[in-house]
C-alpha cells in the first residue's frame, strides 16, 4: 500500500486546514486509519483514528477541532482542521494498519506510512 498526503500549508492562527491522504495498492477501509504529527524535536505523536470498525477515536488536544473522515469511492481518508493554534504546527503523517484498541496511539503498530505534509499555524 502506498500512501499520498496533502493538504499542509501556512495557515493563521484559528484558520483551517483539510489533509487528504490517497492510498494505492490497497483498500483503506481494510485497516485502521490514523493520523500522527510530529513537530521539530519532539517524538511522532497520535492525532486521530478511524478504525475499521468506524469508529473514530481523537486525541484529547484536538478533540472538537479536527475531524477524521474516509470516502471510500476515493480510497482517500481526510483530516479536517479547525481553529488551528500554533501548537498544532507539525509534519503531518498518514498511516495505516490493525492495532488493538488500546493500541491506536502506538506508531510501531502501523504498516504504511505517507511522506507526510508540514502544517504551520503563524500570524
Amino acid at each position: 500500500v502506498q500512501l499520498q498526503a496533502s493538504g499542509g500549508g501556512l495557515v493563521q492562527p484559528g484558520g483551517s486546514l483539510r489533509l487528504s491522504c490517497a492510498a494505492s495498492g490497497g483498500a483503506f477501509s481494510a485497516y485502521t486509519n490514523t493520523w500522527f504529527r510530529q513537530a521539530p524535536e519532539k517524538e511522532r505523536e497520535f492525532v486521530a483514528s478511524f478504525r475499521q470498525t468506524g469508529t473514530k477515536h481523537y486525541a484529547d488536544s484536538v478533540k472538537g477541532r479536527f475531524s477524521i473522515f474516509r470516502d471510500n469511492a476515493k480510497n482517500t481518508v481526510y483530516l479536517q482542521m479547525n481553529s488551528l493554534k500554533p501548537e498544532d504546527t507539525a509534519v503531518y503523517y498518514c498511516t495505516v494498519g490493525r492495532p488493538i484498541l488500546s493500541a491506536i496511539s502506538n506508531p510501531t503498530l502501523y504498516y504504511y506510512w505517507g511522506q507526510g505534509t508540514l502544517v504551520t499555524v503563524s500570524s
